[in-house]
């Protein structure tokens, strides 16, 4: 098997507008409507997907255990860090701990952490 990259990510929320809001306000993640439905449920960031689910949802394929907050992800930034936090800053979101050194799959970034609105745990980094 040959994995190329990951396509996207599912991210289990308490509210889905109110975290398509976070994701599109804060980091301008445009918006992706579910062709078969028409719902706003996902957000394109880079060439991957964030999608949202609800705790609650009925679906055929999920975790076992969806559980609201529960996400650790890394977004790389094309910003330098005193923009990035500054940006952060704007919109209130306090910064939790950063910014520190860090080797990611590209090599040395730096990072700072937050969380969204449902509590997942955003690293936001840049590298060199």
């Amino acid at each position: 098997m040959n994995i190329k990259r990951i396509d996207h990510i599912v991210l289990t929320v308490a509210n889905l507008p109110r975290a398509i809001r976070f994701y599109r306000e804060v980091f301008d993640m445009p918006i992706i409507k579910d062709k078969s439905t028409g719902e706003e449920n996902c957000v394109r960031c880079g060439h991957q997907l964030i999608e949202f689910q609800l705790a609650n949802t009925d679906r055929d394929l999920r975790p076992a255990k969806p559980v609201i907050g529960s996400a650790d992800i890394c977004i790389i930034a094309g910003d330098s860090m005193d923009q990035i936090i500054n940006h952060l800053i704007s919109y209130y979101i306090p910064i939790l701990k950063g910014p520190l050194k860090r080797v990611g799959s590209e090599g040395e970034m730096t990072s700072i952490y937050i969380n969204d609105y449902d509590n997942n745990l955003l690293e936001i980094s840049s590298y060199k």
